[in-house]
């Protein structure tokens, strides 16, 4: 059982190559493509990725459909929430639902497939939560070995304006000075495209995300003070700085339930295949897929 770190990666996978293999409403003769007018047919590419996949995704599918009846069997229920949450945490992952809807167009993927591969997993977790036990005394050994992860460092959220010479920089800056927006002079000035027209925000970063000029400045800052301008490789920035956020050292206590969510996980994909295992050795599986 796969993380739901790396889950989506082996869905795409899977889903992509079942959609090739198991091609609906074609002809055998029908044409995926021709070369100098020489046809390459629909059947030709389907005995090819059959050769090639079709053990493997038939597996996929054999345990899918054992996961199924497991699921049935044991009365266990997912709810469209529980699939919305999980869903939103892959969107998060994928830097947004807008990029994440991309990779699935690009994969020729519906969101429908994916909800239906996270309900599996979801499932899944439920039938395997009885088997997995985790210790007070392994969370605490897991906090002390892994201080450093749970503490949060000192990170900063500030927007700039980035212009090509100082001369604009310059007149931007004195513009700032006589009460201008900032938000205003970002979407008219800033040669940065991805964020000029958001007000120039940069998000939360923490100390070597950004080059050592503009760092330095920008942590130097108050909160909704404008630095003047600050000359890096990219060119001259004025930075405005928005949010603060200290340095805090890590407490067992605040890292407790991210810690067994961890300890699940990795649980989890252990007991996972022990389970798979104990279950097709307890099932009926006939192979017929020739060759």
């Amino acid at each position: 059982m796969k993380t739901k770190n790396n889950i989506i990666y082996i869905l795409i996978g899977a889903l992509l190559i079942v959609s090739l293999i198991f091609v609906i409403g074609f002809t055998k003769e029908e044409e995926a493509a021709t070369v100098n007018g020489e046809a390459i047919t629909m059947s030709e590419l389907q005995e090819r990725l059959l050769a090639n996949y079709g053990s493997e995704v038939l597996d996929t599918l054999i345990t899918d459909k054992l996961i199924e009846q497991e699921i049935t069997n044991e009365e266990i229920e997912v709810s469209q929430e529980e699939i919305d949450e999980e869903m939103a945490a892959y969107m998060d992952s994928y830097g947004g639902e807008e990029a994440f809807n991309e990779l699935l167009a690009s994969n020729s993927m519906e969101i429908a497939d994916v909800e239906s591969d996270i309900e599996v997993y979801l499932g899944t977790k439920k039938l395997l939560e009885p088997r997995i036990t985790i210790t007070d005394e392994e969370m605490t050994t897991y906090f002390e070995e892994n201080k450093d992860y749970f503490a949060q460092e000192e990170q900063v959220q500030a927007s700039h304006i980035l212009v090509e010479d100082e001369a604009t920089a310059n007149e931007v800056y004195e513009k700032l000075e006589n009460g201008a927006d900032f938000s205003e002079l970002a979407a008219e000035y800033s040669t940065d495209e991805q964020n000029s027209e958001s007000g120039g925000d940069l998000g939360l970063f923490g100390r070597g995300a950004m080059v050592e000029a503009f760092e330095e400045v920008a942590f130097s800052l108050d909160i909704n003070e404008i630095s003047e301008p600050v000359q890096t490789e990219f060119g001259y920035h004025i930075i405005k700085l928005v949010e603060k956020t200290e340095a805090k050292e890590a407490t067992y206590e605040e890292a407790k339930e991210e810690i067994e969510s961890m300890l699940f996980d990795e649980k989890m994909e252990t007991e996972y295949s022990t389970w798979l295992e104990e279950k097709y050795s307890e099932y009926e599986i006939e192979y017929l897929l020739e060759g």
